[in-house]
Protein backbone atom coordinates (compact mmCIF):
# COMPACT_ATOMS: atom_id res chain seq x y z
CA UNK A 1 0.00 0.00 0.00
CA UNK A 2 0.82 3.57 -0.87
CA UNK A 3 1.81 6.45 1.64
CA UNK A 4 -0.59 9.11 0.46
CA UNK A 5 0.43 12.78 -0.03
CA UNK A 6 -2.82 14.97 -0.22
CA UNK A 7 -6.07 13.92 -1.72
CA UNK A 8 -7.14 10.97 -4.93
CA UNK A 9 -10.24 12.12 -6.07
CA UNK A 10 -13.40 10.31 -5.24
CA UNK A 11 -14.16 9.38 -9.30
CA UNK A 12 -10.84 7.77 -9.37
CA UNK A 13 -11.54 3.93 -9.42
CA UNK A 14 -9.43 1.48 -11.12
CA UNK A 15 -6.50 -0.23 -12.28
CA UNK A 16 -3.17 1.61 -14.04
CA UNK A 17 -1.40 -1.88 -15.71
CA UNK A 18 2.42 -0.69 -16.92
CA UNK A 19 5.17 -3.38 -18.72
CA UNK A 20 7.92 -3.30 -19.66
CA UNK A 21 11.53 -4.73 -19.39
CA UNK A 22 12.39 -5.29 -15.70
CA UNK A 23 15.60 -8.43 -15.58
CA UNK A 24 18.26 -7.40 -17.38
CA UNK A 25 20.84 -10.56 -16.88
CA UNK A 26 20.74 -14.54 -15.98
CA UNK A 27 23.74 -16.48 -14.45
CA UNK A 28 26.64 -15.19 -15.62
CA UNK A 29 24.83 -13.72 -19.39
CA UNK A 30 23.55 -10.20 -19.84
CA UNK A 31 21.21 -8.56 -22.51
CA UNK A 32 22.52 -5.73 -24.77
CA UNK A 33 19.58 -3.96 -25.15
CA UNK A 34 17.40 -2.52 -22.61
CA UNK A 35 14.37 -3.82 -24.84
CA UNK A 36 15.45 -6.98 -24.26
CA UNK A 37 15.15 -7.46 -20.61
CA UNK A 38 12.19 -9.97 -19.50
CA UNK A 39 8.92 -8.40 -18.84
CA UNK A 40 7.98 -6.85 -15.44
CA UNK A 41 4.44 -5.85 -14.86
CA UNK A 42 2.64 -3.98 -12.08
CA UNK A 43 -0.05 -2.05 -11.53
CA UNK A 44 -1.22 0.51 -9.08
CA UNK A 45 -5.00 -0.10 -8.00
CA UNK A 46 -7.10 3.23 -7.14
CA UNK A 47 -9.73 2.24 -4.52
CA UNK A 48 -11.51 5.22 -2.37
CA UNK A 49 -8.69 7.38 -2.06
CA UNK A 50 -6.50 4.54 -1.69
CA UNK A 51 -3.76 3.11 -3.77
CA UNK A 52 -2.53 -0.76 -3.74
CA UNK A 53 1.19 -1.34 -5.48
CA UNK A 54 1.97 -5.07 -7.32
CA UNK A 55 4.67 -6.16 -9.52
CA UNK A 56 5.24 -9.72 -11.11
CA UNK A 57 7.30 -11.13 -14.00
CA UNK A 58 5.46 -12.24 -17.37
CA UNK A 59 5.84 -16.00 -16.46
CA UNK A 60 6.21 -17.32 -20.07
CA UNK A 61 7.89 -20.08 -22.47
CA UNK A 62 11.05 -17.23 -22.28
CA UNK A 63 11.21 -16.91 -18.71
CA UNK A 64 10.66 -20.33 -17.49
CA UNK A 65 13.28 -21.18 -20.06
CA UNK A 66 15.80 -19.04 -18.88
CA UNK A 67 15.47 -19.04 -15.55
CA UNK A 68 15.40 -22.83 -15.16
CA UNK A 69 19.22 -22.75 -17.34
CA UNK A 70 20.08 -19.55 -15.48
CA UNK A 71 21.03 -18.06 -18.77
CA UNK A 72 19.80 -16.41 -21.23
CA UNK A 73 18.46 -19.25 -24.01
CA UNK A 74 15.53 -17.38 -25.95
CA UNK A 75 16.99 -14.80 -28.69
CA UNK A 76 15.37 -11.62 -28.52
CA UNK A 77 15.70 -8.54 -31.19
CA UNK A 78 19.25 -6.76 -29.87
CA UNK A 79 20.31 -10.19 -28.14
CA UNK A 80 21.21 -13.55 -29.85
CA UNK A 81 21.27 -16.33 -27.35
CA UNK A 82 23.50 -19.59 -28.11
CA UNK A 83 23.80 -23.08 -27.28
CA UNK A 84 25.35 -24.05 -24.19
CA UNK A 85 28.73 -24.98 -24.93
CA UNK A 86 28.08 -28.59 -22.80
CA UNK A 87 25.59 -29.34 -25.57
CA UNK A 88 26.36 -31.96 -28.08
CA UNK A 89 27.07 -31.39 -31.87
CA UNK A 90 23.62 -32.75 -32.74
CA UNK A 91 22.07 -30.30 -30.58
CA UNK A 92 24.00 -27.86 -31.85
CA UNK A 93 22.86 -28.22 -35.30
CA UNK A 94 19.15 -28.64 -34.22
CA UNK A 95 19.36 -24.96 -32.72
CA UNK A 96 21.14 -23.32 -35.42
CA UNK A 97 18.52 -25.05 -37.89
CA UNK A 98 15.74 -23.28 -35.60
CA UNK A 99 17.34 -20.44 -35.43
CA UNK A 100 16.78 -19.78 -39.60
CA UNK A 101 13.13 -19.67 -39.50
CA UNK A 102 13.03 -18.79 -35.92
CA UNK A 103 10.35 -19.50 -33.58
CA UNK A 104 10.07 -15.85 -31.90
CA UNK A 105 10.26 -14.83 -27.94
CA UNK A 106 6.92 -14.63 -26.24
CA UNK A 107 8.49 -12.21 -23.59
CA UNK A 108 5.64 -9.59 -24.22
CA UNK A 109 7.32 -6.34 -22.66
CA UNK A 110 5.85 -3.78 -24.67
CA UNK A 111 2.57 -2.97 -24.12
CA UNK A 112 -1.13 -4.38 -22.66
CA UNK A 113 -3.41 -4.22 -25.28
CA UNK A 114 -7.25 -5.44 -25.02
CA UNK A 115 -9.27 -8.23 -27.23
CA UNK A 116 -12.56 -8.42 -26.22
CA UNK A 117 -12.62 -8.74 -22.45
CA UNK A 118 -9.44 -10.21 -22.47
CA UNK A 119 -6.02 -8.12 -21.21
CA UNK A 120 -2.82 -9.31 -22.92
CA UNK A 121 0.95 -8.25 -22.72
CA UNK A 122 2.47 -7.63 -25.96
CA UNK A 123 5.86 -7.16 -27.93
CA UNK A 124 5.46 -7.48 -31.77
CA UNK A 125 6.29 -10.77 -32.44
CA UNK A 126 3.45 -12.72 -33.09
CA UNK A 127 3.01 -14.33 -29.13
CA UNK A 128 1.07 -12.04 -26.70
CA UNK A 129 0.15 -13.48 -23.49
CA UNK A 130 -3.33 -12.94 -21.63
CA UNK A 131 -2.82 -11.38 -17.74
CA UNK A 132 -5.30 -11.47 -15.39
CA UNK A 133 -5.61 -7.86 -14.94
CA UNK A 134 -6.01 -8.15 -10.90
CA UNK A 135 -3.52 -10.27 -9.97
CA UNK A 136 -1.22 -9.70 -13.12
CA UNK A 137 -0.72 -13.68 -13.12
CA UNK A 138 0.66 -15.26 -16.73
CA UNK A 139 -1.84 -16.82 -18.78
CA UNK A 140 -2.63 -18.39 -21.82
CA UNK A 141 0.08 -17.69 -24.68
CA UNK A 142 -1.69 -16.37 -27.61
CA UNK A 143 -0.19 -16.92 -31.12
CA UNK A 144 -1.75 -14.44 -33.69
CA UNK A 145 -0.26 -17.07 -36.51
CA UNK A 146 -3.21 -19.44 -35.76
CA UNK A 147 -6.15 -16.79 -36.38
CA UNK A 148 -4.18 -14.44 -38.84
CA UNK A 149 -1.37 -14.49 -41.30
CA UNK A 150 0.65 -12.12 -39.27
CA UNK A 151 4.31 -12.63 -38.52
CA UNK A 152 4.97 -9.23 -37.18
CA UNK A 153 2.01 -7.37 -35.04
CA UNK A 154 2.31 -3.74 -33.54
CA UNK A 155 2.50 -3.63 -30.31
CA UNK A 156 -0.04 -0.65 -30.15
CA UNK A 157 -3.55 -1.09 -30.64
CA UNK A 158 -7.17 1.27 -31.38
CA UNK A 159 -10.53 1.19 -29.80
CA UNK A 160 -13.98 2.20 -31.10
CA UNK A 161 -16.72 3.16 -28.82
CA UNK A 162 -18.35 -0.34 -29.31
CA UNK A 163 -15.00 -1.98 -27.45
CA UNK A 164 -13.68 -3.03 -31.09
CA UNK A 165 -10.15 -3.22 -31.18
CA UNK A 166 -8.27 -2.66 -34.18
CA UNK A 167 -4.44 -3.68 -34.91
CA UNK A 168 -1.97 -4.09 -37.72
CA UNK A 169 0.40 -7.06 -38.54
CA UNK A 170 3.06 -7.78 -41.36
CA UNK A 171 2.50 -11.14 -43.12
CA UNK A 172 5.90 -11.57 -44.49
CA UNK A 173 6.50 -14.02 -48.40
CA UNK A 174 3.03 -15.41 -48.42
CA UNK A 175 2.47 -16.45 -51.86
CA UNK A 176 5.38 -14.91 -53.03
CA UNK A 177 3.54 -11.51 -51.67
CA UNK A 178 4.44 -9.33 -48.00
CA UNK A 179 1.75 -7.04 -47.07
CA UNK A 180 0.75 -5.17 -44.20
CA UNK A 181 -3.14 -5.81 -42.79
CA UNK A 182 -5.41 -4.09 -40.52
CA UNK A 183 -7.83 -6.55 -38.46
CA UNK A 184 -10.64 -6.08 -36.25
CA UNK A 185 -11.49 -8.08 -33.08
CA UNK A 186 -14.92 -7.87 -31.75
CA UNK A 187 -15.55 -6.38 -28.11
CA UNK A 188 -17.12 -8.46 -25.30
CA UNK A 189 -17.32 -11.94 -24.78
CA UNK A 190 -17.68 -15.25 -26.82
CA UNK A 191 -20.62 -17.82 -25.26
CA UNK A 192 -18.52 -20.59 -25.94
CA UNK A 193 -15.31 -18.88 -23.94
CA UNK A 194 -13.08 -19.20 -27.15
CA UNK A 195 -10.20 -16.82 -27.43
CA UNK A 196 -11.51 -12.81 -28.85
CA UNK A 197 -9.07 -13.68 -31.79
CA UNK A 198 -10.97 -16.44 -33.44
CA UNK A 199 -13.47 -14.06 -34.31
CA UNK A 200 -10.77 -11.01 -35.52
CA UNK A 201 -11.51 -10.26 -39.22
CA UNK A 202 -9.10 -8.86 -41.80
CA UNK A 203 -10.61 -5.19 -42.41
CA UNK A 204 -8.01 -4.57 -45.50
CA UNK A 205 -4.17 -5.17 -46.71
CA UNK A 206 -1.45 -2.69 -48.30
CA UNK A 207 0.75 -4.25 -50.23
CA UNK A 208 4.38 -3.70 -49.39
CA UNK A 209 6.86 -1.90 -51.41
CA UNK A 210 9.43 -4.81 -50.99
CA UNK A 211 9.00 -8.54 -50.79
CA UNK A 212 12.21 -8.92 -48.66
CA UNK A 213 12.45 -5.84 -46.83
CA UNK A 214 9.33 -4.69 -44.93
CA UNK A 215 8.81 -1.38 -43.30
CA UNK A 216 8.87 -1.36 -39.73
CA UNK A 217 6.15 0.50 -37.82
CA UNK A 218 4.93 0.71 -34.06
CA UNK A 219 2.25 2.19 -34.39
CA UNK A 220 -0.88 3.85 -36.72
CA UNK A 221 -3.72 6.44 -36.73
CA UNK A 222 -7.55 5.72 -36.88
CA UNK A 223 -10.52 8.15 -37.48
CA UNK A 224 -14.02 7.78 -37.68
CA UNK A 225 -13.71 6.53 -41.58
CA UNK A 226 -10.57 6.44 -42.15
CA UNK A 227 -7.04 4.57 -40.99
CA UNK A 228 -3.49 6.41 -41.56
CA UNK A 229 -0.11 3.87 -41.81
CA UNK A 230 3.13 5.51 -42.52
CA UNK A 231 5.55 2.78 -44.66
CA UNK A 232 8.65 4.20 -43.71
CA UNK A 233 12.00 3.67 -44.48
CA UNK A 234 13.72 2.16 -41.36
CA UNK A 235 13.10 -1.94 -43.08
CA UNK A 236 13.41 -4.97 -41.77
CA UNK A 237 15.55 -7.49 -44.15
CA UNK A 238 13.67 -10.89 -44.14
CA UNK A 239 17.01 -12.72 -45.31
CA UNK A 240 19.85 -11.13 -42.98
CA UNK A 241 17.12 -12.09 -40.35
CA UNK A 242 16.76 -14.93 -41.85
CA UNK A 243 20.71 -15.90 -41.14
CA UNK A 244 21.72 -13.62 -38.08
CA UNK A 245 21.99 -16.49 -35.72
CA UNK A 246 24.60 -18.54 -38.28
CA UNK A 247 26.54 -15.15 -38.74
CA UNK A 248 26.05 -14.29 -34.68
CA UNK A 249 24.81 -11.17 -35.13
CA UNK A 250 21.89 -9.93 -33.60
CA UNK A 251 18.22 -9.71 -35.31
CA UNK A 252 18.45 -5.73 -34.76
CA UNK A 253 21.01 -5.15 -37.00
CA UNK A 254 18.98 -6.82 -39.66
CA UNK A 255 17.12 -3.22 -39.19
CA UNK A 256 18.50 -0.67 -41.42
CA UNK A 257 17.33 3.08 -41.87
CA UNK A 258 17.20 3.96 -45.60
CA UNK A 259 17.84 7.99 -45.59
CA UNK A 260 17.28 7.92 -49.91
CA UNK A 261 14.29 6.93 -49.62
CA UNK A 262 10.96 8.61 -48.96
CA UNK A 263 8.34 7.82 -46.30
CA UNK A 264 4.63 6.71 -47.69
CA UNK A 265 1.93 7.52 -45.94
CA UNK A 266 -1.53 5.42 -46.65
CA UNK A 267 -4.50 6.82 -46.65
CA UNK A 268 -7.24 3.85 -46.21
CA UNK A 269 -11.30 4.56 -46.34
CA UNK A 270 -12.83 2.24 -43.90
CA UNK A 271 -15.93 1.95 -45.82
CA UNK A 272 -14.55 0.22 -48.67
CA UNK A 273 -11.74 -1.42 -47.26
CA UNK A 274 -9.62 0.36 -49.74
CA UNK A 275 -6.79 2.99 -50.02
CA UNK A 276 -7.45 6.08 -51.34
CA UNK A 277 -6.77 7.04 -54.97
CA UNK A 278 -4.23 10.05 -53.77
CA UNK A 279 -0.37 8.77 -53.29
CA UNK A 280 0.76 10.24 -50.46
CA UNK A 281 4.66 10.52 -49.49
CA UNK A 282 7.00 12.79 -47.55
CA UNK A 283 11.13 12.99 -46.87
CA UNK A 284 12.87 9.94 -44.90
CA UNK A 285 11.48 9.70 -41.18
CA UNK A 286 11.71 7.55 -38.13
CA UNK A 287 8.25 7.74 -36.69
CA UNK A 288 7.71 4.84 -33.53
CA UNK A 289 4.43 6.65 -31.74
CA UNK A 290 1.20 8.82 -33.20
CA UNK A 291 -0.33 11.13 -31.32
CA UNK A 292 -3.80 11.52 -32.65
CA UNK A 293 -5.58 11.90 -36.48
CA UNK A 294 -8.83 13.63 -37.23
CA UNK A 295 -10.63 14.99 -40.07
CA UNK A 296 -11.66 18.11 -40.61
CA UNK A 297 -13.35 19.80 -43.93
CA UNK A 298 -11.74 17.52 -46.29
CA UNK A 299 -8.70 17.25 -44.93
CA UNK A 300 -7.41 13.98 -42.34
CA UNK A 301 -4.70 15.66 -39.62
CA UNK A 302 -2.08 13.37 -38.79
CA UNK A 303 -0.24 14.13 -35.42
CA UNK A 304 3.27 11.96 -34.87
CA UNK A 305 6.25 11.84 -33.39
CA UNK A 306 9.27 12.03 -35.91
CA UNK A 307 12.70 11.63 -35.75
CA UNK A 308 15.50 12.14 -39.08
CA UNK A 309 17.08 8.36 -38.42
CA UNK A 310 16.68 5.54 -36.21
CA UNK A 311 19.91 6.59 -33.61
CA UNK A 312 17.36 6.43 -31.34
CA UNK A 313 17.61 2.29 -30.95
CA UNK A 314 20.78 2.26 -30.81
CA UNK A 315 20.56 4.72 -27.43
CA UNK A 316 18.75 1.82 -25.46
CA UNK A 317 21.36 -0.56 -25.56
CA UNK A 318 22.21 -0.82 -21.93
CA UNK A 319 26.38 0.53 -22.19
CA UNK A 320 24.94 3.60 -23.75
CA UNK A 321 22.34 3.84 -21.35
CA UNK A 322 24.97 4.10 -18.66
CA UNK A 323 26.63 6.55 -20.87
CA UNK A 324 23.90 8.68 -20.56
CA UNK A 325 23.22 8.82 -16.93
CA UNK A 326 26.84 10.12 -16.05
CA UNK A 327 26.97 13.06 -18.81
CA UNK A 328 25.77 14.89 -21.81
CA UNK A 329 25.36 12.78 -25.12
CA UNK A 330 24.36 13.92 -28.26
CA UNK A 331 20.87 12.73 -29.34
CA UNK A 332 18.62 13.25 -32.28
CA UNK A 333 15.25 15.16 -30.82
CA UNK A 334 11.86 13.12 -32.08
CA UNK A 335 10.10 16.18 -33.22
CA UNK A 336 6.19 16.53 -32.66
CA UNK A 337 5.00 16.97 -36.70
CA UNK A 338 1.41 17.49 -37.77
CA UNK A 339 0.62 16.32 -41.63
CA UNK A 340 -2.93 16.79 -43.55
CA UNK A 341 -3.29 14.82 -45.83
CA UNK A 342 -6.46 16.02 -48.17
CA UNK A 343 -9.20 14.23 -49.38
CA UNK A 344 -9.30 15.70 -52.80
CA UNK A 345 -6.50 16.63 -55.08
CA UNK A 346 -8.63 18.95 -57.73
CA UNK A 347 -5.66 21.11 -58.42
CA UNK A 348 -3.38 22.39 -60.17
CA UNK A 349 0.30 20.94 -60.66
CA UNK A 350 2.56 23.05 -57.72
CA UNK A 351 -0.64 23.51 -55.77
CA UNK A 352 -0.83 23.44 -52.11
CA UNK A 353 -4.19 21.29 -51.59
CA UNK A 354 -4.11 21.95 -47.88
CA UNK A 355 -6.80 24.70 -47.44
CA UNK A 356 -6.79 24.76 -43.67
CA UNK A 357 -5.88 28.04 -41.89
CA UNK A 358 -4.41 26.74 -38.36
CA UNK A 359 -1.62 24.52 -39.69
CA UNK A 360 1.11 25.40 -41.89
CA UNK A 361 1.59 21.85 -43.47
CA UNK A 362 1.60 21.81 -46.74
CA UNK A 363 0.44 19.00 -49.51
CA UNK A 364 1.96 19.98 -52.72
CA UNK A 365 0.77 18.51 -55.76
CA UNK A 366 3.22 17.00 -58.28
CA UNK A 367 3.68 16.27 -61.94
CA UNK A 368 3.41 12.36 -61.45
CA UNK A 369 -0.11 13.19 -59.39
CA UNK A 370 1.39 12.27 -56.44
CA UNK A 371 1.16 15.03 -53.37
CA UNK A 372 3.91 15.73 -51.57
CA UNK A 373 3.36 16.64 -47.84
CA UNK A 374 5.34 18.23 -45.48
CA UNK A 375 4.85 18.44 -41.76
CA UNK A 376 4.31 21.37 -39.39
CA UNK A 377 6.68 21.29 -36.39
CA UNK A 378 4.04 21.97 -33.17
CA UNK A 379 7.04 21.07 -30.69
CA UNK A 380 10.32 19.03 -30.29
CA UNK A 381 12.02 17.01 -27.50
CA UNK A 382 8.93 14.64 -27.00
CA UNK A 383 7.83 11.29 -26.82
CA UNK A 384 5.51 8.63 -25.23
CA UNK A 385 2.23 10.88 -26.01
CA UNK A 386 -0.97 10.13 -24.65
CA UNK A 387 -4.48 11.95 -25.01
CA UNK A 388 -7.83 12.22 -23.84
CA UNK A 389 -8.51 9.05 -25.51
CA UNK A 390 -12.77 9.66 -26.10
CA UNK A 391 -10.86 12.60 -28.23
CA UNK A 392 -9.10 9.87 -30.60
CA UNK A 393 -9.92 10.00 -34.04
CA UNK A 394 -11.58 13.72 -33.30
CA UNK A 395 -10.59 17.19 -33.49
CA UNK A 396 -8.25 17.81 -30.13
CA UNK A 397 -6.20 20.17 -28.17
CA UNK A 398 -3.87 18.76 -25.77
CA UNK A 399 -1.72 15.84 -25.50
CA UNK A 400 0.67 14.94 -22.13
CA UNK A 401 4.12 13.22 -22.89
CA UNK A 402 7.90 12.40 -21.85
CA UNK A 403 10.08 15.69 -21.93
CA UNK A 404 13.08 14.12 -24.00
CA UNK A 405 14.76 17.25 -25.31
CA UNK A 406 18.39 15.89 -23.39
CA UNK A 407 17.90 12.34 -23.23
CA UNK A 408 15.59 9.48 -24.10
CA UNK A 409 15.38 9.05 -20.42
CA UNK A 410 12.78 11.42 -19.41
CA UNK A 411 13.06 13.52 -16.38
CA UNK A 412 9.80 15.67 -16.82
CA UNK A 413 6.23 15.61 -18.54
CA UNK A 414 4.84 17.74 -20.40
CA UNK A 415 1.45 18.95 -21.48
CA UNK A 416 0.93 20.67 -25.09
CA UNK A 417 -1.83 22.63 -26.43
CA UNK A 418 -1.76 21.92 -30.29
CA UNK A 419 -4.09 25.32 -30.41
CA UNK A 420 -2.02 27.85 -28.89
CA UNK A 421 1.28 25.97 -29.09
CA UNK A 422 1.65 26.24 -25.40
CA UNK A 423 3.58 23.69 -22.93
CA UNK A 424 3.07 23.17 -18.84
CA UNK A 425 5.93 21.28 -17.74
CA UNK A 426 5.82 18.94 -14.36
CA UNK A 427 9.56 18.40 -13.48
CA UNK A 428 10.44 15.69 -10.36
CA UNK A 429 14.17 16.78 -9.63
CA UNK A 430 16.20 13.77 -10.54
CA UNK A 431 13.50 11.17 -10.94
CA UNK A 432 12.48 9.53 -14.01
CA UNK A 433 9.57 9.63 -15.49
CA UNK A 434 7.04 7.15 -17.25
CA UNK A 435 4.60 7.49 -20.08
CA UNK A 436 1.73 10.31 -18.63
CA UNK A 437 -1.76 8.22 -18.37
CA UNK A 438 -4.71 10.65 -18.78
CA UNK A 439 -8.12 9.70 -17.00
CA UNK A 440 -11.14 11.63 -17.60
CA UNK A 441 -13.10 12.36 -15.45
CA UNK A 442 -16.61 10.66 -15.40
CA UNK A 443 -19.19 12.88 -17.77
CA UNK A 444 -16.43 15.55 -18.45
CA UNK A 445 -17.21 18.00 -20.93
CA UNK A 446 -13.74 19.60 -21.48
CA UNK A 447 -10.75 17.69 -22.89
CA UNK A 448 -8.26 18.26 -20.64
CA UNK A 449 -10.88 17.79 -17.26
CA UNK A 450 -9.40 14.95 -15.52
CA UNK A 451 -6.20 13.73 -13.97
CA UNK A 452 -3.25 12.18 -15.35
CA UNK A 453 -1.15 9.60 -13.90
CA UNK A 454 2.41 8.87 -14.42
CA UNK A 455 5.00 6.80 -11.78
CA UNK A 456 8.16 8.59 -10.98
CA UNK A 457 11.62 6.35 -10.76
CA UNK A 458 13.49 7.93 -8.22
CA UNK A 459 17.03 8.00 -8.74
CA UNK A 460 18.04 7.27 -5.23
CA UNK A 461 16.58 3.53 -5.43
CA UNK A 462 16.71 3.99 -1.79
CA UNK A 463 14.25 6.34 -1.37
CA UNK A 464 11.42 4.23 -3.43
CA UNK A 465 9.30 5.61 -6.49
CA UNK A 466 5.66 6.97 -6.48
CA UNK A 467 2.32 7.46 -8.81
CA UNK A 468 1.77 10.99 -8.90
CA UNK A 469 -1.52 12.40 -9.82
CA UNK A 470 -1.40 15.94 -11.53
CA UNK A 471 -4.99 17.85 -12.75
CA UNK A 472 -5.42 17.33 -16.41
CA UNK A 473 -6.02 21.45 -16.78
CA UNK A 474 -3.69 23.09 -14.55
CA UNK A 475 -1.11 20.02 -14.21
CA UNK A 476 -0.50 20.98 -10.94
CA UNK A 477 0.33 18.05 -8.50
CA UNK A 478 -3.03 16.72 -6.85
CA UNK A 479 -1.62 13.62 -5.01
CA UNK A 480 1.55 11.20 -4.92
CA UNK A 481 1.45 7.53 -3.46
CA UNK A 482 4.78 6.76 -2.30
CA UNK A 483 6.07 3.60 -2.20
CA UNK A 484 8.28 2.21 -1.26
CA UNK A 485 9.75 -0.35 -4.26
CA UNK A 486 12.43 0.25 -6.67
CA UNK A 487 10.78 0.69 -9.74
CA UNK A 488 11.69 0.24 -13.17
CA UNK A 489 11.35 2.03 -15.90
CA UNK A 490 8.74 0.38 -18.13
CA UNK A 491 7.08 1.17 -21.40
CA UNK A 492 3.34 2.02 -21.91
CA UNK A 493 0.50 1.23 -19.34
CA UNK A 494 -3.21 0.79 -19.43
CA UNK A 495 -5.71 2.76 -17.00
CA UNK A 496 -8.85 -0.17 -16.17
CA UNK A 497 -11.39 1.59 -15.11
CA UNK A 498 -13.37 0.04 -11.70
CA UNK A 499 -16.42 -1.89 -13.21
CA UNK A 500 -18.99 -1.18 -10.82
CA UNK A 501 -17.84 2.57 -10.83
CA UNK A 502 -17.70 2.78 -14.58
CA UNK A 503 -21.09 1.13 -15.51
CA UNK A 504 -22.80 3.93 -12.78
CA UNK A 505 -20.96 6.61 -14.65
CA UNK A 506 -21.28 5.39 -18.03
CA UNK A 507 -25.20 4.85 -18.20
CA UNK A 508 -26.42 7.45 -15.30
CA UNK A 509 -29.61 7.64 -17.31
CA UNK A 510 -30.19 4.11 -16.71
CA UNK A 511 -29.25 3.73 -12.62
CA UNK A 512 -32.02 6.77 -12.73
CA UNK A 513 -34.61 4.52 -14.11
CA UNK A 514 -33.36 1.65 -12.32
CA UNK A 515 -34.18 4.05 -9.29
CA UNK A 516 -37.39 4.86 -10.26
CA UNK A 517 -38.33 1.29 -11.12
CA UNK A 518 -37.49 0.70 -7.24
CA UNK A 519 -39.55 3.70 -6.12
CA UNK A 520 -42.59 2.58 -7.84
CA UNK A 521 -42.10 -0.91 -6.68
CA UNK A 522 -42.29 0.57 -3.04
CA UNK A 523 -45.24 2.17 -4.14
CA UNK A 524 -47.14 -0.79 -5.07
CA UNK A 525 -46.02 -2.61 -2.31
CA UNK A 526 -47.41 -0.45 0.54
CA UNK A 527 -50.31 0.26 -2.17
CA UNK A 528 -51.22 -3.65 -1.56
CA UNK A 529 -50.55 -3.78 2.32
CA UNK A 530 -52.62 -0.68 2.72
Amino acid sequence: HGIIFSLIPEWLQGTLIRNGPGLFSLGETRYNHWFDGMALLHSFTIKKGEVTYRSKYLRGDTYNSNTQANRIVVSEMGTMAYPDPCKNIFSKVITFLSHTIPDFTDNCANNIIKYGNDYHATSETNYIRKIDPITLDTQDKVDYLKYLPANIVASHTHYDTEGNSYSMGTCIAEKGKTKYLLFKVPGGSKSDGSPPLKSAEVVCTVPCRSLLTPSYYHSFGMTDNYFVFIEQPLKLDILKMATAYLRRVSWASCMKFHPEDSTLIHLIDRKTKKEVGIKFYTGAMAVFHQVNAFEDDGHVVFDVICYDDNSLYEMFYLDKLKEQMGADTTYCKPKCKRFVLPLNDMGETGEDLVKLKYTTASAVKEKDGKVLCQGEVLCDGVELPRINYNFNGKKYRYSYMCCVDISPVAKKIVKFDAETKQQIEWTGGDGFASEPVFIPRPDAVEEDDGVVLTSIINAKPAQGGFLLVLDGKSFKEVARACIDVDFHMDMHGYFIPDSTERKNQDNPRAMKMFLNMILISCLEIKYVLV
